[in-house]
């Protein structure tokens, strides 16, 4: 991955021509910001605010954590001189669900983070990403205490297609995550080249 310029990749090179979007979806608390935070090669923008006790009975509380995205995250990747990778973060709760949809308005796909200490939590994740005809790939994020289960296991245990890319995955490692977003982009690549040999003729 090249670095965008001289002065720290802050901005891109006028050689950019193509740009790319990917999200980066999952439950509260499954790591979606750990991961752009450790693939972005600028300061990921990120909207998060203090959990209070206001938002009890409507978010999910999770033991240690304080903050949570309320808009999303935003990272960048620059690929080559020509084209650069745009990483968008959702908010986990529910009640951002209505979000998504600009989110990832023009995405090519999503990568969604599950959690395997709750896995009934990835199930309206993957449901909405669905519903809104977004393809993705999925990766368990490997919390130290976490259950590690082989990802044919975890392929039926959420119900999932046989082609949907299922994967484990170190969201605080550069390299581990980088590897979940190949998986996503390659799946997204055999994906669109199986619909274009299946189309008829004009």
């Amino acid at each position: 991955m090249d670095s965008a310029n001289s002065e720290g990749g802050r901005y891109l090179p006028p050689t950019v021509r193509t740009s790319v979007k990917i999200v980066i979806a999952g439950p509260l608390g499954v790591g979606k910001t750990t991961l752009i935070g450790s693939l972005s090669e600028i300061p990921p923008l990120r909207t998060e605010e203090t959990m209070t006790q206001a938002g009890q009975g409507v978010d999910d509380v999770l033991p240690g954590k304080a903050t949570t995205t309320v808009a999303m995250d935003f990272g960048r990747i620059t690929l080559n001189r020509r084209r650069v990778l745009y990483l968008f973060g959702t908010p986990g709760q529910p009640r951002f669900f209505p979000l998504w949809r600009h989110l990832t308005h023009g995405a090519l796909g999503a990568l969604a983070l599950i959690d395997t200490r709750r896995l009934e939590a990835g199930f309206d994740v993957l449901g909405h990403l669905e519903d809104l005809g977004v393809p993705f790939a999925v990766a368990a994020n490997a919390f130290p205490d976490a259950p590690v289960h082989p990802p044919e296991e975890l392929r039926e245990a959420l119900d999932l297609l046989p082609d949907t890319p299922v994967m484990l995955c170190d969201a605080r490692d550069r390299a581990s995550s980088a590897r979940a977003l190949v998986t996503l982009v390659d799946h997204l690549y055999t994906t669109a080249a199986a619909a274009s040999l299946e189309a008829p003729a004009s």
